[in-house]
């Protein structure tokens, strides 16, 4: 966790800078040590090839000199997608009203998954998810994972704010 920390600390100026935010670091061993960068627009625009293409060349030569990792890696630049990953506490408020699934770290309520509607936040940051009718607060500190689920509704409302950008 702390290299993932530092790698974060050393891109995200260089993202900032040409318009972008970071939303994950993940290192992953297997099959072959890879350093994921998870990065969308900061303007909401379609994330492209071409900008995956533009980060990963823009933070190869940041990477290289620093040298954050040690031994031979691949280097993947990768945008969110729409059954995104929920990372930041403004995500639970950005896409409030669809379908998500949750994982804590510690049992809450007698569960530590969560698929329902995701509510907003408390006015504490706790997230508010609605389970079965009954509207849950789970604290944005116990959150593991998180992440929308594909539906219709999410594709439709992804196309309208698409269309919206293009017009």
């Amino acid at each position: 966790m702390e290299q993932q920390k530092k790698i974060e600390t050393l891109v995200t100026p260089t993202l900032d800078t040409m318009g972008y935010e970071l939303l994950r670091v993940k290192i992953q061993s297997q099959p072959q040590k890879t350093l994921q960068i998870m990065a969308e627009r900061r303007d909401r625009r379609t994330m492209t090839v071409e900008d995956c293409a533009t980060i990963s060349r823009a933070l190869s030569a940041i990477l290289d000199v620093e040298d954050p990792i040690q031994g031979a890696y691949a280097l993947e630049v990768s945008s969110p997608g729409i059954d995104r990953p929920l990372v930041r506490l403004g995500d639970f408020t950005r896409f409030a009203g669809h379908e998500a699934k949750l994982e804590t770290s510690r049992t809450i309520g007698g569960r530590r998954r969560f698929r329902g509607r995701l509510a907003g936040l408390t006015e504490g940051g706790g997230v508010l998810i609605t389970v079965e009718g009954e509207t849950l607060e789970v604290p944005f500190a116990e959150m593991e994972k998180a992440k929308l689920i594909l539906t219709d509704e999410l594709i439709t409302a992804t196309l309208n704010e698409q269309e919206h950008e293009a017009g």
